[in-house]
């Protein structure tokens, strides 16, 4: 009987495990390989506008060209369109004909961090700051007595761009928020963790040299307003049309004596945001179905705006893909599947209690299926069908892709968004898959190299699906 209970637990329980049981030697070497080429994507794309121009240089080197409409198109040709400097979309026009629909990886490589308001610069108590507006869900604390860097654009009422980077570069300064001293926090110790570091404490510390003028008032911004003079031709009134970003100074690091982790800002979501595009450049052969990359903008605000999902963006380009077969843009979408590919939320033993362990994310157990997101009872989400679930699962195993399915959390406790349900609203069938992460949000998240791989290997499955 013991013996028959064994076979029966083999054959009808599920047999997950950790990645590491299931990859051999020579898989480790590929998973390396392709960590080391994420680390470098994430230190050189630390903002969307980076993000992109660094995923626009990966695929002209991979042999895609800029679409311009009306472009003669055939199979095996590989195109690209950058929306506004912030969101890319790719495309490798497959043997089959977008009337039979097209398979898309859509990821978004924007990640939270702090916007400069646009009358940032200020002296208080003979010391300049930068006041900002932060981006997307963060915990304020964790942004005070970090190292930072600030990058973006400065656009002139002519129409100049100047680029600005201060901070990335060796012997570079960097910028910091000050938080109170512990023997003066007492009553700051006393508020709920949301509260004791308000918003508008999130100001940058950029200076306390003033000019050399005994008798004015705001010597210190005068000097730094001047640096930036110098450096950049910008005044203060500049400010108002510039988008500067301020983002966590350090690089992306190994994690662990035997470093299976990748510690660094910006995993949610350029994790998948590089292993969407990687998968892409890296097909070998043309695929039957036409793969499509999207790396979009503004997830961590809703989506909205010109560069987000919800923009009409992403069905111009398509449409003018579609519109060069002679093929409607409804009839490509019913018949197109859609991997939205964005992180989940790894189970961390420490804060065990938000968790409900059954249906969690794990480390180490490979790309993570959420079939909905969204929060209470799956409000904001698509919410994947059976079938679409059975379709990308197959997919999965056929390609011996490590998988994982998890919810972000306990019932009711939180919840989260994707652009899954922009996508689905398109009439495209779509269930969100990606990586787990450690420390979502924070300015430093960490993830595991071996969950990086699998997910690289499942997207590139779906474009080949």
């Amino acid at each position: 009987m013991a013996e028959k209970n064994k076979e029966l637990k083999e054959k009808l329980f599920s047999k997950r495990k950790n990645g590491y049981d299931r990859v051999s030697d020579k898989d480790c070497g590929a998973i390396e390989a392709y960590c080391t080429g994420y680390k470098a994507y994430l230190d050189a794309g630390k903002t969307e506008r980076l993000c992109a121009a660094e995923s626009i240089r990966m695929a002209e080197q991979a042999g895609y060209r800029r679409y311009e409409r009306g472009m003669a198109l055939a199979s095996g040709d590989k195109v690209y369109v950058c929306n506004r400097g912030k969101a890319v979309m790719l495309a490798h026009l497959g043997t089959d004909t977008l009337d039979n629909g097209a398979n898309i990886v859509a990821a978004h490589i924007d990640s939270p961090r702090l916007d400069l308001k646009p009358n940032p610069l200020y002296e208080e108590g003979e010391a300049a700051y930068l006041k900002t507006h932060y981006y997307g869900g963060i915990r304020k604390h964790q942004w005070t007595t970090i190292l930072l860097e600030l990058h973006g654009v400065v656009v002139k009422s002519d129409g100049t761009v100047v680029n600005v980077n201060i901070g990335a570069e060796e012997g570079d300064p960097k910028f910091i928020i000050t938080d109170l001293l512990p023997h003066l926090g007492a009553e700051q110790n006393k508020k709920p963790l949301g509260e004791a570091i308000p918003a508008e404490n999130l100001n940058l510390l950029v200076g306390s040299r003033p000019v050399e003028d005994e008798e004015g008032g705001e010597r210190v911004k005068l000097a730094v307003m001047q640096l930036l003079y110098d450096k950049y031709g910008i005044t203060e009134d500049d400010f108002t049309s510039a988008e500067l970003e301020a983002v966590p100074a350090a690089k992306a690091s190994d994690v662990g004596l035997d470093r299976s982790f990748i510690g660094a800002y910006g995993h949610d979501d350029r994790v998948c945001g590089y292993a969407a595009l990687k998968a892409l450049l890296d097909l070998e052969e043309t695929p039957r179905k036409t793969a499509v990359c999207l790396l979009a903008d503004k997830e961590e605000i809703g989506s909205m705006g010109v560069t987000g999902m919800q923009s009409a963006a992403f069905d111009t380009f398509m449409e003018d893909l579609c519109d060069a077969q002679d093929v409607p843009l409804r009839a490509c979408f019913e018949k197109s599947f859609c991997l939205s590919a964005d992180v989940n939320a790894a189970y961390d033993p420490g804060f065990a209690e938000v968790y409900e362990k059954r249906n969690a994310a794990f480390v180490n157990y490979g790309i993570c299926l959420s079939k909905y997101t969204g929060a209470r009872g799956k409000s904001g989400s698509s919410d994947a069908t059976a079938e679409t679930v059975a379709h990308v699962r197959g997919t999965f195993d056929r390609a011996d892709v490590l998988w994982q399915i998890a919810e972000l959390g306990k019932t009711d406790v939180g919840g989260g968004g994707t652009v899954a349900m922009f996508m689905a609203n398109r009439n495209i069938d779509t269930i969100d898959a990606g990586v787990a992460v450690l420390s979502m949000h924070a300015p430093v998240e960490v993830v595991s190299k071996l969950d990086c791989y699998e997910t690289y290997k499942g997207m590139k499955a779906v474009y080949q699906a």
